[in-house]
Order: structure tokens, then C-alpha cells, then sequence
């Protein structure tokens, strides 16, 4: 009784996760289909093989799945650099690119289904003999085109699991929708109206305002996908599913490391067990640490996109990282601050650290290194010392909304707030923020994320 059950609720879980696909594009459903097939079967060959067959059968997963990933996101990125590289020495190549569309989510259904073929490799989890929980965990629609991206040991048990519908489950998980909502519609796509204008007419602007454009791009990226990633886990939270958790108030970091365990958890965790600690981690000289951690930052950098200009922002992390990291081993500076606990210090953190993260998004938005130096310049011109032109009121709102966060800071989430105040207030402060959807959010933006 109860397995018929759990096959049904898995059944319809796949048809309407690939129907939520399908809308996009239907012709990609093969994608998914082939990396689901793929590292379904392969795993299950895994559990048997030994020596040079195992090696070959995981082999065979990596290459499929991050084969389909280059052909789709980068081929046309290595081969254009590929042609630029000849014609530094004179030997113009004739070429012709594939000009493919990017399937929406194949960066992070790749790396959920990638990481399940690994960790069976690992021995680390068994694979599965169940097809259909597996093609519903591969494709869970809340969390399939923008993350979080989910490990098999978290996410494929509770596949075969019954789900009964539990009310505190779903109180938090529409919480968790109605927060993510306001960070996207009020503050993400608000912000992007500046931002799109700042930067694409950047040379007709003050340094002051350009910085202040490169803040709000912090905050529209932040709002754009932790909104994404709150709708998501509250969405499968009302299914009766626990996603990880993907932020937790990262522009409350007093420094890079901490920044990188709060920053889009989900990919930053997938990087360290998958490509860091197997490169030797932190227990390696200092020069090898140094190496792993620019390898690491540039992989993350291309994972983000074909472009120069994620690579630099990859770097610019791995560089600062680098140094935060020798800094705090530092005897002097870390007896410092073990004895110096003090507000004053840690929001000095906390702002060199937005400051650093907030350069670093320069690059990240800018369409080419060009344009990302050239708006750098500006920002850093005796111009950076007059008022900023406009939009003071939203800047001022921002600062309000940090407030809130630096309060709600050792909470689950922005609106978790059910053990604080009574229910009058409780639903009062739900209908404002439902009032700010509505009365803000009429700019509806695409979600940043939806590219990767």
C-alpha cells in the first residue's frame, strides 16, 4: 500500500517536473533524459565493477555529462579564443560557431546528477535500483533550473519516502515563498532598473553613482537568487521535501572565508568535496594551497559562464581569498582578534568585505573587461567624492532591509519570525510585505541565474 503510493507520488512528480521543463523548451527534455539514463545505469554497474571497468564506467559518466555542458556552454567560448590565439601571430582561421541555445539549468542539474555518480564511485552512498525516484530527483521542478543543487544523499531518500502533508512544514515553507517573492520582486528587479542604466550608459555618470550601481547590482544578484532559492526550498518544503539551504545572510560576512560558507552554499560545497579536498584541500604546502584555491575559483568563474569577465571574477575572489586566508594565520592578527571581540571590528568585516565583493561584481556584470576596467576608472576618479545622482530613497531602503537581516541573522530565514511575535503582529508584517509585492513589483525581471 504504502510503496504503490510513494511510486505514484514520484510518478506524478516526474511528469509535472518534466511539464515545468517543457515549457521552455520541450526539445531539451533529452538533455535531461540522457544525463538521467546515463549515471542511472552507470551507477547501478558501479556496485560490481571493479578495477579498470569501474574506472571506465565513471569515466564515461564524467565525460557525457560534462561533454554535453561544453558543447552547449562552451564551445563557442574555446573556440573563438582558440582563433584570437592565431591570429596573434598573424594566421587569420576561418571557422564557423555553433551559435547553440543554452538549456536553462543544465549547469546545475549536471553538477546534482555528476555528484551522485561520484559519491557511488566514492562508495560513499548505494545506488539506487528505484528508475522513476531517480528521474524525479534529477528533475525536481522547484529546484531544477536555478539550484539549489541538491546531493543524492540528501535528496534521493526522501524520494522513497512517503510524504504526508505537515502544516508546520507548510506554514515555513510559505514564508519561505512569500520572503523569497519580496527579495525578488521589491529589491531584485528594482535594483536592476538602476542597474541596467548605469551600466550601459556608465561614461555619462559620477564615480559616486557608479559605485552606487555596482552596490545595487550586489543586492540584485543577491535578492534575484536567494529570492530563487528561498521559492525553491519553500516549494518543495509544501511537497513534504528539505532542500539545503543555499544562503544564509552572506553580505553579513566579516570576511571572504565566511563569505564563501554563506554565498550559494549548494555550488561552493559541490566545489570543495569535488574538486578542492581531492586536489589535497588545505593540507598541502603553501604554494599547492595557493593553486587549489585559484583552481577552484577559476572553475567557478567558467562554471558561471563562457566569458573573460567570470574569470576575472573568479580570480579576484581566489586572490583576496588567498590573502584573507594568510592574513588570519597570521599569530598576531589572529591573537587579535581571539582577544579583541568587538561590534566596531566586525562591522569593519563586514564592510571590507561587501566592499571587495562588490568590486568583484563589477566584473561579473559587465559585458566585456573592457567595459569592466573602464567602468572601475570612473568609480575610482575624484568624481567618487560627490553626491551620487538619484535613487538615494532605494539606497536608504537597502540599508533598512539590512538592518532586518542583521536582526533575523541567527534565524532560518528572512521571515521566520512564528517564536518572536504574537500572530496579530505576525500577520501584519506578512500582509506588508505582501502589500510591497504587489504595490513593488510590477518590473518583472528575468531571473540572473536562469542563464547558468
Amino acid at each position: 500500500m504504502f510503496n504503490s503510493s510513494i511510486k505514484i507520488q514520484n510518478v506524478f512528480l516526474l511528469i509535472t517536473s518534466y511539464i515545468f521543463y517543457a515549457f521552455w523548451d520541450w526539445r531539451f527534455l533529452s538533455l535531461i533524459f540522457l544525463s538521467s539514463i546515463i549515471d542511472f545505469l552507470v551507477a547501478r554497474r558501479l556496485k560490481n565493477s571493479i578495477g579498470i571497468q569501474r574506472k571506465m564506467l565513471f569515466g564515461i559518466s564524467v565525460f557525457c555529462n560534462l561533454g554535453v555542458l561544453f558543447v552547449f556552454k562552451y564551445f563557442d567560448f574555446f573556440l573563438e579564443t582558440f582563433v584570437d590565439a592565431f591570429l596573434l601571430f598573424g594566421k587569420p582561421i576561418s571557422y564557423t560557431s555553433l551559435q547553440l541555445v543554452l538549456p536553462v539549468g543544465i549547469s546545475f542539474y549536471t553538477f546534482q546528477t555528476l555528484s551522485y555518480t561520484i559519491d557511488v564511485y566514492r562508495k560513499r552512498i548505494e545506488p539506487t535500483d528505484d528508475v522513476i525516484s531517480f528521474f524525479a530527483f534529477v528533475s525536481f521542478f522547484p529546484q531544477l533550473v536555478a539550484g539549489p543543487i541538491e546531493r543524492a544523499s540528501n535528496l534521493l531518500p526522501q524520494f522513497k519516502r512517503r510524504r504526508i502533508f505537515n502544516i508546520e512544514k507548510s506554514v515555513d515553507g510559505l514564508q519561505l515563498i512569500l520572503g523569497g517573492l519580496f527579495k525578488k520582486m521589491v529589491i531584485a528587479d528594482n535594483c536592476a532598473l538602476i542597474v541596467n542604466n548605469l551600466f550601459e550608459n556608465y561614461t555619462e555618470y559620477s564615480g559616486s553613482t557608479l559605485f552606487c550601481g555596482a552596490i545595487f547590482f550586489g543586492f540584485q544578484i543577491y535578492g534575484d537568487f536567494s529570492g530563487y532559492s528561498d521559492i525553491a526550498i519553500g516549494t518543495a518544503r509544501l511537497l513534504g521535501f528539505d532542500l539545503m539551504k543555499n544562503f544564509n545572510f552572506p553580505y553579513l560576512s566579516k570576511n571572504l572565508i565566511e563569505f564563501w560558507r554563506r554565498w550559494h552554499i549548494s555550488l561552493s560545497s559541490w566545489f570543495r568535496d569535488y574538486v578542492y579536498i581531492p586536489l589535497g584541500g588545505n593540507r598541502v604546502s603553501n604554494i599547492r594551497l595557493i593553486d587549489n584555491i585559484l583552481i577552484v575559483f577559476v572553475v567557478s568563474g567558467l562554471w558561471h559562464g563562457a566569458n573573460l569577465t567570470f574569470l576575472a571574477w573568479g580570480l579576484i575572489h581566489g586572490i583576496f581569498l588567498i590573502l584573507t586566508i594568510f592574513l588570519l594565520k597570521h599569530s598576531r592578527i589572529k591573537a587579535f582578534l581571539q582577544t579583541q571581540k568587538s561590534i566596531f571590528l566586525d562591522l569593519l568585516g563586514i564592510g571590507i568585505t561587501f566592499f571587495i565583493v562588490t568590486i568583484a561584481w563589477v566584473f561579473f556584470r559587465a559585458e566585456t573587461i573592457t567595459e569592466a576596467f573602464q567602468y572601475l576608472q570612473r568609480i575610482f576618479s575624484t568624481s567618487l567624492f560627490s553626491l551620487p545622482q538619484g535613487n538615494k530613497w532605494f539606497l536608504l531602503f537597502l540599508i533598512g532591509y539590512m538592518l532586518i537581516e542583521w536582526l533575523q541573522k541567527r534565524r532560518e530565514h528572512l521571515l521566520d519570525i512564528r517564536h518572536i511575535f504574537s500572530k496579530s503582529i505576525r500577520y501584519s508584517i506578512y500582509y506588508a510585505v505582501v502589500f510591497l509585492v504587489l504595490y513593488f513589483g510590477g518590473n518583472l525581471q528575468t531571473f540572473i541565474y536562469f542563464q547558468f
